[in-house]
């Protein structure tokens, strides 16, 4: 099966994992396994690597993609939010290095029918797994008028988000929005003509909020960023990337309060918390994509790589 999606920061990712033989990585958003592949092509055959998806697409196009691996990966259908589970179940004690790249995949944008993409007409889905409940269809014709505006603003950063939800609950007292060009043309109509002309499409950001609520994306990953610490061999590494300054901030916060020491008030003459750093920050500032890549792949344009790195006896 064809899942056309390229990679994002491949090389980077590879080289801040320390990919090298006899590793155990985690690939937490497994996709069609484009970064994955790389990392088995490092790490075999001794190494191991283990996906975790819930998208049953990408799960048949990953197993066609590192079939030739077939001793040294196992896929675990779930989300990001399930790291506990998934490699309880695998029987993983420790490993040497987690990524997750939560951007979508350009097979999700280009299906139609997923409902993910402002720039094709498709039914209001948006969900990563087809089986879960919520639909983004759900959100816009069953939410209040006020919970709509909060999604939108929170999770979009959309300075419009009350007259789009204002729109929306108005247009749906006439017939449900049931259908993803629905929407667009709503959102048009409800940001002024003055602010259409900037900042991208206008659908943008209603869509990034949709697609979060339904998934519960930041909830996943605030869960995912808890767990992986405590399964990180020292000197093991978590690599993340991002693609909206939601997601970015999350995990910047998160690594600068695992790397943190002493966390007594400022005043207190000497440390009584005996706090102790769980991680060490590598990258002070994120890693951007190079101007090649961005030219090759302008939806890298947004990414932003985070690493950080277990420190000894964290555990102790």
């Amino acid at each position: 099966m064809e899942y056309p999606h390229k990679s994002v920061l491949l090389a980077e990712v590879t080289q801040q994992l320390n990919c090298t033989r006899e590793c155990t990585i985690v690939d937490c958003t497994l996709g069609g396994a484009g970064h994955s592949e790389t990392i088995l092509e490092n790490i075999a055959p001794q190494g191991f690597l283990l996906g975790i998806e819930q998208d049953d697409a990408a799960i048949d196009a990953a197993r066609v993609r590192i079939a030739r691996f077939s001793q040294q990966f196992e896929i675990f259908k779930g989300n990001f939010a399930d790291i506990d589970k998934a490699l309880t179940q695998t029987g993983l004690v420790k490993v040497d290095g987690f990524l997750l790249d939560l951007g979508l995949s350009s097979l999700q944008l280009a299906d139609a029918d997923r409902g993910f993409s402002y720039q094709v007409d498709g039914p209001l889905d948006m969900r990563f797994d087809r089986q879960s409940a919520l639909k983004a269809a759900d959100i816009v014709n069953g939410y209040t008028e006020a919970e709509l505006a909060r999604v939108i603003k929170d999770y979009g950063e959309e300075r419009w988000a009350g007259r789009i939800a204002s729109f929306i609950v108005r247009a749906r007292e006439r017939e449900p929005i049931m259908r993803t060009g629905q929407l667009v043309e709503l959102i048009k109509a409800a940001i002024p003509a003055s602010a259409r002309r900037r900042g991208g499409h206008p659908a943008k950001r209603t869509f990034q909020a949709l697609r979060i609520e339904a998934n519960h994306e930041l909830e996943a990953l605030k869960t995912a960023l808890d767990a992986m610490p405590k399964w990180l061999n020292p000197g093991g590494r978590i690599a993340i990337i991002s693609y909206h300054s939601l997601e970015d901030r999350l995990v910047k916060t998160k690594f600068k309060e695992l790397a943190a020491g002493c966390i007594c008030p400022p005043r207190t003459p000497m440390c009584v918390c005996g706090h102790q750093p769980v991680l060490r920050i590598v990258t002070g500032r994120p890693i951007l994509p190079t101007e090649a890549e961005i030219e090759a792949n302008p939806r890298a344009r947004s990414a932003r790589l985070r690493v950080a790195e277990k420190v000894p006896d964290a555990d102790s």
